[in-house]
């Protein structure tokens, strides 16, 4: 950018800034939501439950479908991602 530019744009600097902000909360949301972590730890928790009786094979059956689901969800955004 040349100087010109830099003086005509300067208004436009707190709406570039906004945005920036704006998408490194995006970054940092997408990598919280997307963090295959606390699905296996859930998954293990889930383990536990059946184990010890907390719930019945059917829940376990469901919940983990459901957390698998999201594995699988997480791994498409992940690979999505790389390409």
């Amino acid at each position: 950018m040349g100087l010109f530019t830099q003086l005509v744009t300067l208004p436009l600097a707190p709406v570039r800034g906004v945005v920036w902000v704006s998408e490194r909360v995006l970054e940092a949301a997408e990598d919280q939501y997307y963090d295959p972590a606390p699905i296996h730890r859930a998954l293990a928790g889930l383990e536990q439950q059946l184990l010890s009786g907390e719930i019945d094979e059917a829940t376990f059956d469901r919940r983990e479908d459901e957390l698998l689901d999201r594995l699988d969800e997480i791994r498409a955004f992940r690979a999505g991602e790389r390409t």
